[in-house]
């Protein structure tokens, strides 16, 4: 790893804040959280119940903690604020990490400045709201800004999005990575194998061409157009399949609408067996800051299609936009783009050896957390990284 946390951050106690308990946001905290403690910090995780990240947080050293918060804003807020500002004095952290829209809410408003703060939305509050939520959204992220030390986005697109909507913060930008030990790059023979264990439970075609979407069934994940780019798709391969890995509200009316042969194969701890086993992964998002599932396809060797939202394009591979990019919400772009990749299998292996190799150079979950902990050190009064520090968090001034 690039650089020792226990010299950032020692002897030091960092509190994350988190609500949602599922999916991406949760896997970034879990992995966070590892590596901190794995470098002798104390990790506190306070989250409401349910979901992944108690659970997982915990086997990754950290002392979890229950905060119970509803995802979304309602009557039961000032009840949230006053069991976070509760949870953040029992457990006397030196720093605290607020991740995504309820949790900045409800932490920003217990503290209000009153220890060091950092905010990391994971996508803007205001991206996922309707009108006129969403302007009420950014107002408050423009209000709320000056209780955060500091703003840290996955994405310079994230970053430019928070500016236009004029929050002025002072933003770090810290991309998502991964884990490289839990998604090793899978050659041909591990394809099969994957395939075959996947087989037996799921009925799942050998030798058919497969494409998999991992991720929450929701309007954001943008499956429904999946859906509709599908016909395209099987237009060319009749024997491809479509296999949706996760669960959410939208599970339903998805199934209502989608071929007889797509697979639902419901929520899974282990994510890697479905991306070892895929020709191709595809998220096709309304919006993201940096999604976390593509990277972690990209690890373990398989290219990706993507819609160019959010920081889609920074998490690609020089070159690889052209075969891998697709505007948002544009059913025949995204079938094309998959049925061309289906009938390529050596442009697939090529696309796929470059993603391992990208992943594992600027994506590797380890900086991340070495950026996260001179970021802590940082706000500390520790003063600024020493040479072996890497990779820098790119920081931008208050606009």
């Amino acid at each position: 790893m690039g650089c020792d946390l226990r010299r950032r951050v020692p002897n030091s106690t960092v509190l994350h804040l988190v609500q949602p308990v599922a999916g991406g946001v949760a896997r970034v905290v879990t992995d966070l959280v590892r590596a901190q403690t794995g470098a002798g910090m104390r990790a506190v995780v306070a989250c409401p119940p349910g979901g992944s990240l108690g659970k997982s947080a915990a086997a990754a050293g950290a002392d979890v903690r229950l905060w119970l918060a509803e995802r979304v804003p309602g009557p039961n807020l000032p009840w949230e604020i006053a069991c976070a500002a509760r949870v953040i004095r029992r457990a006397r952290p030196d720093v605290v990490h607020l991740h995504s829209a309820k949790a900045g809410l409800a932490g920003r408003l217990a503290l209000r400045g009153r220890l060091p703060t950092v905010f990391q939305p994971h996508a803007w509050s205001f991206e996922a709201a309707p009108w006129p939520a969403a302007r009420l959204a950014a107002a408050w992220e423009r209000f709320a800004a000056r209780w955060a030390d500091r703003v840290v986005c996955v994405s310079e697109a994230e970053q430019r999005r928070g500016g236009a909507a004029g929050v002025a913060a002072r933003f770090s930008v810290i991309p998502n990575g991964v884990d490289p030990a839990r998604y090793p790059a899978a050659d041909g023979v591990a394809r099969r194998q994957a395939r075959a264990a996947l087989a037996a439970v799921h009925a799942l075609p050998q030798r058919a061409p497969l494409v998999v979407c991992v991720g929450r069934l929701a309007r954001q994940k943008g499956q429904d157009v999946l859906l509709r780019a599908w016909l395209r798709v099987t237009a060319r391969h009749p024997g491809a399949r479509l296999a949706f890995v996760g669960d959410g509200p939208e599970r339903a009316a998805l199934r209502a609408v989608a071929d007889p042969g797509t697979l639902f194969t419901g929520h899974t701890e282990d994510t890697q067996p479905w991306y070892a086993a895929a020709d191709v992964v595809v998220l096709p998002s309304r919006w993201e800051a940096m999604a976390l599932a593509p990277l972690e396809a990209m690890a373990v060797g398989r290219p990706v299609v993507l819609t160019d939202v959010g920081g889609a394009s920074e998490s690609l591979p020089p070159g690889h936009a052209p075969h891998c990019l697709v505007p948002p919400e544009d059913p025949v772009a995204l079938g094309d783009a998959l049925a061309a990749l289906l009938a390529e299998p050596e442009r697939r292996a090529a696309l796929g050896r470059e993603a391992a190799a990208h992943v594992r150079a600027a994506h590797d979950v380890r900086d991340t957390a070495a950026a996260c902990a001179r970021l802590y050190g940082e706000l500390l009064g520790q003063g600024p990284p020493g040479p072996e520090a890497a990779p820098e968090a790119r920081e931008f001034s208050r606009p």
